[in-house]
């Protein structure tokens, strides 16, 4: 647990979990978005960027900063930007590389999504929050200084089993979530998932964007694009499945807009994390009771930003057929809040005494 230094807003000991008294906040801090869940009902996202005026005229302009979100694209010519998760962690927590200035902006991004949860102004504020399965302790402790000074007590807990809690799918289910940073995997069979339930690859929506861009890039090297732009088109038309609507983009060529077809490189780029992703499976589904292996290649949930590739899920079916003897895969219906609506349920159903052990 972490304390805020506001001393006015210090927990009560007389109030009690699930009082008015307490906004409890689930957070899915992810390295391309940040959403947020609380009990007053409020569910919000923004892209986990952090922009500050880069020099007079562009305070002028924006202000003093920071800006967030949207806003940091819109303007990202004009500021310093930071991105302050990497692999679903604070840039610089594990080797102290540009540690301070990421830190930094991993307090402001974590100030705006708790203003993004609009607690009341005499309510505590208790959130849980989701990190990749793996994340080392020294990171957990950057995530909860992180936090510190903006809410009265904080719990971290691993994204995929915020995903499976959320859903009440506690038992005989594996959990894929997919960010942007790793795709996170856990097996859950009715109690706490330990660590050798849980594994962490580092292959996930940054790695499809990078590779998309590559290959684009090989086989039209007449195009102009960023690698922002790069990122639009594989939000917009990722799809996986047979009969995939082509993906055009029109993108400028000597510097006139022009329709080009990347269907092939982008279909390429989604299914390069399947094989990786299948192969974590079968650790998990083979360090298991072989009795229950059956039922865990049935039930694999999947969620995140990169459950969004239409037909991944069937893509990941189909090589567990082929690799691993069947298989069986379900998107989850809210795949940008699933992870956040997860840690919000545990932060409700946590009991009092729980919290207090943290300190």
């Amino acid at each position: 647990m972490s304390t805020r230094k506001d001393e006015t807003r210090k927990p009560d000991p007389a109030v009690e979990a699930g009082e008015d008294g307490i906004c409890w906040v689930g957070m899915d801090l992810g390295t391309s978005r940040t959403a947020v869940s609380s009990s007053g009902g409020v569910r919000e996202n923004t892209f986990s960027l952090v922009g500050y005026p880069k020099d007079v005229i562009s305070r002028k302009l924006l202000g003093d900063g920071p800006l967030f979100g949207a806003d940091v694209l819109r303007h990202r010519l004009s500021l310093n930007v930071y991105r302050p998760l990497e692999a679903g962690v604070i840039k610089g927590s594990d080797d102290g590389k540009d540690a301070d200035d990421n830190m930094r902006a991993a307090r402001d991004l974590v100030r705006h999504a708790i203003r993004l949860a609009r607690p009341e102004k005499d309510q505590l504020v208790y959130a849980v929050i989701g990190t990749p399965a793996q994340a080392s302790v020294k990171n957990r402790k950057a995530i909860i200084d992180a936090v510190r000074d903006e809410v009265d007590s904080v719990m971290i807990s691993s994204e995929p089993f915020t995903v499976a809690y959320g859903l009440d799918r506690l038992t005989d289910v594996l959990v894929i979530d997919i960010g942007a940073g790793t795709t996170d995997l856990c097996r859950m069979h009715g109690t706490m998932p330990g660590e050798d339930d849980q594994l962490t690859i580092a292959l996930a929506g940054d790695q499809i964007d990078r590779l998309f861009a590559r290959l684009v890039r090989k086989s039209h090297p007449e195009a102009s694009f960023s690698d922002n732009m790069a990122t639009q088109a594989k939000e917009k038309f990722a799809d996986v499945s047979p009969n995939a609507a082509k993906a055009i983009v029109k993108w400028p060529v000597n510097g006139k807009p022009t329709d080009i077809d990347v269907s092939k490189e982008m279909k390429e780029a989604c299914l390069s994390i399947v094989p990786p992703i299948v192969e974590a499976l079968h650790k998990l589904i083979a360090a298991f009771d072989p009795e229950f292996q059956a039922v865990l290649r049935g039930n694999v949930l999947l969620g995140g930003g990169g459950s969004q590739i239409k037909g991944l899920g069937d893509a990941i079916a189909d090589y567990m057929d082929k690799h691993l003897g069947g298989g069986r895969v379900v998107t989850v219906e809210e795949p940008v809040y699933a992870g956040a609506n997860g840690a919000l349920k545990i932060a409700r159903d946590m009991p009092k005494d729980y919290w207090e052990q943290l300190s």
